[in-house]
């Protein structure tokens, strides 16, 4: 078991150093909010880690193909993250006012903390390439465990050094708030919105052209 968690450590490492927009949303809330909303946050994208786990776990190799390979759930992943960035940029582009008035503020009304949750549950869902990263861990962990509760463990551990890494995350980031400036929350948040809309129509081209994304990955491992 010590071994199973061991080899866990370096995968939940990187995991939490995987560029996406939770990444950026994660640091921003924290540089900008504080520890404490920054962590509801992540607890809700541990949530749809979860369920992508279960999912893994315990869905029918059928199920779990038809997510992998159909792009219509790229394509709607990539909408809802297209349509998030868009709604993101405008509101904060006419909020200037708003982020200057929570910038004073001491303390967070408990309902943003609802709102945090919902909306790290939410971003990290979207993304189908989660679950296929978690398809992957687990499949590591049938080669590198040896019995079903390694496995278990070997899954647990990666989870269990996600969170933690991005407490640390979370914590520097938050060193930062109080160098921030309205306005620099305010650009900020902007190029944050531009960051997910990018992603969305990262997922919106995977999803519509699949056949040019297998000629791109050939190519790269031919020239490798």
């Amino acid at each position: 078991m010590f071994d199973d968690i061991l080899a866990a450590i370096p995968f939940g490492i990187f995991l939490a150093f995987t560029i996406g927009p939770v990444f950026f949303v994660l640091l921003e809330t924290s540089a900008t909010k504080g520890f404490k909303s920054a962590l509801i946050f992540d607890l809700g994208v541990i949530l749809a880690d979860i369920v992508f786990i279960l999912l893994a776990f315990y869905s029918t190799n059928k199920l779990v193909d038809k997510l992998k390979d159909d792009p219509n759930f790229v394509i709607f992943g990539g909408v809802l993250l297209v349509t998030y960035g868009i709604i993101s940029f405008i509101k904060t582009s006419k909020s200037f006012r708003t982020i200057a008035k929570e910038y004073h503020k001491t303390e967070i009304q408990k309902n943003v903390y609802g709102k945090l949750f919902i909306k790290g549950f939410f971003l990290n869902f979207v993304n189908i390439g989660v679950l296929i990263g978690w398809l992957v861990f687990i499949a590591a962990g049938n080669t590198i465990t040896e019995t079903e509760d390694g496995l278990y463990v070997f899954v647990a551990t990666i989870l269990i050094v996600y969170f933690l890494t991005d407490l640390v995350k979370i914590a520097v980031a938050k060193r930062l708030r109080n160098r921030l400036t309205p306005r620099l929350i305010f650009k900020t948040k902007k190029i944050i919105a531009l960051v997910i809309l990018g992603f969305g129509i990262l997922l919106l081209v995977q999803g519509l052209f699949p056949a040019g994304k297998e000629r791109l990955q050939e190519e790269i491992e031919h020239r490798l």
